[in-house]
């Protein structure tokens, strides 16, 4: 079952997904903003296909582009509404129906300002490297039954950068890279895809509370590491403290 907040597209895309290998797919339009809409979609799921094994969720938007002086903070609050209590509302949801079955695997998207700071995105930032925070903190608490990752896909040439490319000047450096990333085309959506394809097969079982950078890492060799990722900080969130780069200071 695919979701989106948009009927029209979301028929288009269930028309391309039964011309290639899906033997079954289902949609239903929903803002993973409310609860409500949330709780229906799974509702629906259930009645489709019964038992929820997977769930992949991308949900996220730009929201208000600009210096934070500048920002209206309602826009701010809605973006921080969509991605990250979005992603809350749908990875618990996820997890009180994969709980009963002791089994199930979740995919939540971060993206751009994650791992670094993202200047005049302040809502986007702030909201995508919350939503690591939070894949790494339920991946502790529902495991080992549950298992959570985060993933980037990286810049995929999407109609969100639209947005970038309108605010103009406002938009800061990220204005002139978005314009050179999109005339090279950009990261293939597949990349993304396919990792988060392969962190909800049973074939990442193991891997959990994890960061992955789909653009750049080797994540399926990852499988040959387990016992090294299992308790430490590789592919996480942290700080880094003066000892671990050389400095005798703290």
């Amino acid at each position: 079952m695919i979701c989106a907040r948009g009927a029209a597209a979301l028929d288009d895309a269930v028309a391309k997904l039964a011309e290639g290998s899906a033997s079954d797919v289902a949609s239903a339009s929903a803002d993973v903003g409310d609860e409500g809409e949330v709780e229906a979609l799974f509702a629906a799921f259930a009645e489709r296909f019964g038992r929820c094994d997977g769930v992949i969720h991308a949900a996220g938007v730009y929201g208000p582009i600009g210096p934070i002086t500048d920002v209206e903070p309602a826009a701010w609050w809605d973006a921080l509404r969509i991605n990250l209590f979005g992603t809350f509302l749908v990875a618990r949801a996820a997890a009180k129906r994969m709980r009963p079955y002791g089994v199930g695997r979740m995919v939540l998207f971060a993206g751009g300002g994650a791992s670094t700071p993202f200047p005049n995105y302040t809502a986007y930032a702030s909201s995508k490297v919350a939503v690591v925070r939070f894949a790494e903190t339920i991946a502790e608490e529902l495991a080992p039954t549950i298992e959570v990752n985060a993933v980037g896909p990286g810049f995929v040439a999407t109609r969100l950068h639209e947005q970038t490319l309108a605010a103009g000047d406002v938009a800061g450096v990220f204005l002139e890279k978005t314009k050179a990333l999109l005339e090279s085309g950009g990261v293939s959506a597949t990349v993304g895809a396919e990792a988060a394809a392969f962190l909800v097969s049973d074939a990442a079982k193991g891997i959990n509370g994890r960061f992955v950078a789909a653009q750049y890492d080797d994540y399926r060799a990852w499988l040959e590491h387990l016992e090294e990722l299992k308790g430490s900080e590789l592919f996480t969130l942290r700080r880094v403290l003066p000892r671990e780069r050389g400095r005798d200071w703290q």
